[in-house]
């Protein structure tokens, strides 16, 4: 009989190289020739699964945001109480920081394929398609937190749910390029969370710098 091949188990190992590339030496210079030897596999199984280099780059990015809504999901049913909208926003901007290999290899690929989807209208829709529903998220997690006296009410809206979201993204690339650590990164973020819903119980004011997570 003949063996079953799982084929999304294999585009998963070959996207999984990707991400070993990234990290080791970015993503720019790398072919899908240097991708089937980091997986250890023929220039043609690669090719099976991805037509071009833009096609891995696509399924690498769906990955990456699958695994960082599971590590955001896992954060927060961790949490021994019901999870505030300020817990929910902070764990999901705190997924989108490099606090790891695995985030930086995935912010290190989503940077590759931004950079490609901006002079690409198929990558830059599949790029954008995303920000809405994020935004939309973080707004109503704003709203609930309004609801709750925990924000003035007139910051729950869609432009601070922006704001917040490129905030996030700016904190990320520059943990990336080595302007500030990734424990930095994630003290601004707190201190950004703490000017909007003010210091966490125990905390003092946010002047100063954030603290680290």
């Amino acid at each position: 009989m003949p063996k079953k091949v799982d084929h999304e188990a294999r585009r998963q190992e070959i996207s999984a190289a990707l991400w070993r590339l990234a990290n080791t030496r970015g993503v720019d210079g790398v072919s899908l020739r240097d991708v089937a030897a980091e997986a250890g596999v023929s220039l043609g199984r690669v090719q099976h699964y991805f037509r071009s280099k833009d096609d891995l780059l696509l399924y690498a990015l769906r990955i990456i945001n699958e695994l960082a809504t599971e590590r955001i999901r896992e954060r927060i049913e961790a949490l021994d109480a019901e999870p505030t909208p300020r817990i929910i926003l902070r764990a999901c901007c705190a997924a989108l920081l490099p606090l790891d290999a695995e985030s930086r290899a995935g912010l290190l690929v989503s940077a590759a394929y931004y950079s490609r989807a901006v002079h690409d209208p198929a990558l830059g829709a599949e790029a954008r398609d995303g920000i809405p529903k994020l935004r939309d998220f973080y707004a109503d997690q704003l709203r609930q937190a309004a609801e709750r006296g925990e924000i003035p009410p007139e910051r729950a809206t869609e432009d601070e749910a922006m704001l917040l979201i490129s905030l996030t993204d700016g904190l990320a690339s520059y943990a990336l390029l080595g302007v500030h650590s990734p424990e930095q990164a994630l003290a601004l973020l707190d201190r950004h969370l703490a000017g909007l819903f003010g210091p966490e119980e125990g905390e003092g004011p946010a002047e100063g710098g954030g603290r680290p997570g």
